[in-house]
């Protein structure tokens, strides 16, 4: 009973934590569906130009926003242990660590020529595209400086104002979409391109408002961010955040690519066809954002629990975010495939590319349990600072399983053993499935092993008292 009572307050505690977490992620995850939504009404070639684009932009925005997650651990321990004025010190070192990948981001930006090169894509789609990819190659270092004030925020258990930023981004990301992608008070119709000016205008934005709370709200005075200066580069700082954050970017880079690398081969199929993996790809990143926010809380009241040296407890916790995320990947599931039609309908009047993406959302709901696993099991291990391992299986799993594979079906290499009905755009997305069941298994075996190992280390070390 004691520890049915533990696992309930554990529950509401993650879900105390989440919920903000969840909306702030679904209001940020809500403006590419937007723009998907908006531009398919503009054109089928602006919307194959937004996929293509997109899928390049998500590919370096997340392996760099990877990078930058190493703060989320790290201040998460910090604030378990109550050393604040070193939180203080680590966010000014976030500032530096978010300028230096912003520069190297926004050049692979505004040269985006070979990764567009493997869509094979027409020449109007590629020159849109790249129109697309050089305006947000401007908006990088601000989004990047973003994410300093997030996961402080987060580590914090003050996701909050997160959440009211990035829902004030959305609203005004409406009106600006309209303005830019369909023209207006004296503004032309920039197409599939106007999403990328209305995302810079209010990245900019959010950080502004976002650098004005840290400077005087009086909760953040124990950190110490102001009154000493501007801080330089403390490279040995730097250099422990990226060990923690470039295993972290490549399972970043590595989770999205198995989707970019997606849209890119989907693109050689047709117009069609990448515009209805568009919509189920948009629309499944919409549903990642309720595991991701769990496993964000989960990963975040871990961390604080390591800090402050109650292991136990931070097993417990781990334990009931991931039991939480997986219940309710299964109840979304079971939402979505009931919903499809109307879903689609949502996102396109077109019927062909309707009918291109009908058939993924069998894989798509099939896929959602073992997402959560995973993603919960790979947070928790990285707030145990675990990062190496859960990048090689992300190798293992998404690229040589979901990629590999996935091409083959969907190109229909072997045609004497591969099924039609898995061939097309089917094939990546029933890889994929496969490619999460292993990797779900293997974290959760990953995450065990880690628990046990520090748990002995524990109770042979009088470092970590109970």
């Amino acid at each position: 009973m004691k520890k049915e009572k533990r696992t309930f307050r554990h529950f509401f505690a993650i879900l105390g934590l989440a919920l903000p977490i969840w909306i702030g992620q679904l209001a940020a995850i809500a403006n590419p569906v937007l723009d998907t939504a908006m531009v398919s009404r503009y054109s089928v070639t602006d919307l194959g130009a937004l996929a293509v684009g997109a899928s390049v932009y998500i590919s370096v925005y997340v392996a760099l926003n990877g990078v930058m997650q190493s703060l989320a651990p790290t201040f998460g321990q910090l604030y378990g242990a109550g050393k604040f004025a070193e939180m203080g010190k680590e966010a000014k070192q976030g500032v530096w660590l978010a300028i230096f990948l912003s520069l190297a981001g926004s050049c692979l930006l505004y040269f985006p020529q070979p990764l567009l090169s493997i869509a094979d894509a027409t020449p109007e789609v590629t020159e849109k595209a790249t129109f697309y990819l050089r305006i947000l190659a401007f908006s990088l270092p601000a989004s990047l400086n973003f994410l300093v004030y997030t996961t402080l925020n987060n580590a914090m258990a003050r996701p909050k104002m997160v959440m009211a930023i990035q829902v004030a981004g959305l609203l005004l990301k409406i009106p600006l979409n309209t303005l830019f992608i369909f023209g207006g008070m004296g503004i032309p119709a920039f197409g599939g391109p106007g999403c990328a000016l209305a995302t810079f205008v209010i990245v900019w934005l959010e950080l502004l408002i976002g650098y004005l709370i840290l400077r005087y709200n009086p909760f953040y005075r124990i950190v110490h961010l102001f009154g000493n200066g501007i801080a330089g580069p403390d490279w040995k700082s730097l250099k422990a955040l990226l060990a923690l954050g470039i295993p972290v970017g490549l399972n970043y880079f590595i989770e999205v690519t198995s989707f970019t690398f997606m849209a890119l081969f989907i693109a050689r199929l047709g117009i069609n066809a990448v515009a209805g993996h568009q919509i189920v790809a948009n629309f499944s990143g919409v549903l990642y954002m309720l595991p991701l926010s769990l496993a964000s809380a989960t990963s975040t009241l871990v961390a604080q629990s390591i800090g402050a040296g109650q292991l136990e407890r931070a097993r417990d916790i781990s334990s009931s975010g991931i039991r939480l995320s997986a219940a309710l990947a299964l109840l979304a599931a079971c939402s979505v495939w009931l919903a499809k039609d109307w879903i689609i309908s949502l996102y396109t009047a077109i019927p062909v590319v309707a009918a291109s993406a009908s058939p993924l959302f069998l894989f798509l709901c099939s896929l959602l349990f073992f997402d959560a696993i995973q993603v919960s099991s790979s947070y928790v291990l990285r707030a145990y600072k675990v990062v190496l391992a859960p990048t090689l299986l992300y190798v293992l799993t998404l690229w040589c399983i979901g990629l590999g594979c996935g091409y083959a079906f969907a190109f229909n290499l072997i045609p004497s053993l591969i099924p039609s009905r898995i061939t097309g755009s089917s094939g990546f997305w029933f890889s994929n499935c496969i490619s999460l069941v292993i990797l779900s298994i293997g974290m959760s075996v990953l995450l065990k092993k880690t628990e046990k190992k520090v748990r002995k280390e524990m109770e042979s070390s009088v470092n970590y008292p109970d």
